[in-house]
């Protein structure tokens, strides 16, 4: 059977890019090496915080907002302010995959799950197939005239050990399901390593989640209603973290003094902790975390996963060089991560592969557009020799500076609406044919 576009990795940007060439008339496989769709978008949950709330309202203007729509509809709290956030909405982790899943099966997308993809065949600059290892431990080709990498960075399990604290079953599971393969690698493609400043690759997570019922009933309620704690840390908790080094969060603007003096709860469903990890022994000191008990990652007393270890040079509009076939989204696309930022990489991965079958040129999305922004500002130069890299998303660090400085940060509908329809960008991904 050939398929037009396989994507590999069920993810945000793997979802996005399916659901976007889907939209197009496109016969799309997905393959997903869970039993479940979204991968980090089942503990994360934050959303519009920022200039992520521009780019979530870009991509609606643009065709794209099914995927915002959902979290939208499974928003606990919206408009919540804490610190170096403003207006966020937490959805909630666990009403957001299913409708994701029915809204992939609504286009017609092929969903492969506990299918693995572990090699591929390649010539001529072009990725010709995607070998794929079955539940049952068969093998089988998906042959395609397209194919998009959208397998992440996380893991495996070596990577954790080696530069971590240890595999605790996160929630990749890459113990019970196998390892995430990069076919961009497997097709000759260079992967740069990302070094912090320690000189260790990878970065460790900015949260935990706390098992909502462990909590004091009290305090589960508060964070219930508000959807946000700030709770100041005694002195004997702030010695236990003042070894926990801001660098090594993947998340940048979780690394200011506010998280490093406090304690900050977000109501997901689960109960977010806005640390990289925390000894349970400290926390069950404080009131209401008495029995408190970590949900992911299990070894959140001591840090586990590495979230963010390396990414594939690729052009503007994600196609990677030199083969003629292959895009990449989410965290494979670039130093940037989020929910939101995987959903705009997926959506441009997955519209250019839609134009590449359909024999016309991949397209670039215009700087002056939050979407173009990150895009442009997050890919890997050639010969870029920095010892470490910083990993950006639209809510915090050097790009969200970047995007207020030049006024492209907005929550004006009606602005947001005049610049992207000034680029003719306005329904762009929209279900339909070629412009």
């Amino acid at each position: 059977m050939m398929e037009q576009l396989v994507v590999v990795g069920g993810g945000w940007a793997g979802c996005a890019a399916a659901l976007a060439a889907a939209k197009k008339g496109l016969p799309v496989t997905l393959v997903e090496r869970t039993d479940r769709l979204l991968a980090s978008g089942l503990v994360g949950g934050i959303m519009r915080n920022n200039g992520r709330y521009t780019a979530a309202e870009e991509l609606k203007l643009m065709g794209a907002g099914e995927l915002i729509a959902i979290t939208d509809a499974a928003a606990r709290h919206r408009d919540i302010d804490f610190p170096g956030h403003r207006h966020a909405s937490l959805y909630d982790v666990e009403k957001v995959e299913l409708p994701v899943e029915r809204l992939l099966l609504q286009y017609g997308v092929r969903l492969l799950k506990q299918c693995r993809a572990v090699d591929v065949v390649a010539g001529n600059g072009k990725i010709e197939a995607v070998k794929v290892l079955q539940r049952d431990g068969g093998e089988m080709l998906l042959r395609g005239r397209a194919f998009v990498d959208a397998s992440g960075t996380a893991g495996p399990a070596g990577n954790c050990n080696r530069f971590g604290n240890g595999c605790a079953m996160c929630i990749y599971r890459c113990p019970s399901f196998g390892p995430r393969v990069s076919i961009a690698v497997k097709a000759g493609a260079v992967e740069t390593a990302i070094i912090r400043r320690a000189g260790t690759p990878g970065y460790f997570s900015g949260s935990c989640e706390l098992e909502p019922t462990s909590l004091a009933g009290w305090l589960r309620e508060e964070v219930r209603e508000k959807g946000l704690v700030i709770i100041p840390l005694p002195p004997e908790a702030l010695a236990s973290q003042s070894n926990v080094s801001v660098q090594i969060k993947a998340c940048r603007q979780y690394s200011s003094e506010a998280y490093a003096n406090n304690l900050i709860l977000l109501d997901t469903g689960a109960i977010k902790l806005m640390v990289p990890y925390m000894p349970l022994s400290i926390l069950r000191r404080l009131e209401g975390f008495e029995e408190a008990v970590f949900r992911d990652p299990l070894v959140g007393s001591r840090g586990n996963s590495i979230r963010f270890s390396g990414l594939i040079e690729r052009d503007r509009r994600l196609l990677v060089p030199p083969l003629e076939n292959l895009f990449v989204a989410g965290e494979r696309a670039g130093l940037s991560l989020g929910h939101t930022e995987a959903i705009v990489t997926g959506t441009l991965a997955g519209y250019n592969a839609w134009r590449l079958c359909s024999g016309e040129e991949p397209v670039e999305l215009p700087r002056g557009c939050v979407c173009g922004e990150l895009i442009a500002l997050t890919g890997l130069k050639a010969g870029r020799g920095e010892k470490y890299e910083i990993v950006y998303s639209l809510s915090g660090g050097p790009l969200w500076e970047h995007l207020q400085r030049h006024n492209l940060y907005s929550i004006n509908p009606g602005e947001i609406k005049r610049r992207l329809d000034s680029f003719g960008l306005l329904e762009l991904f929209a279900a339909g044919s070629l412009p």
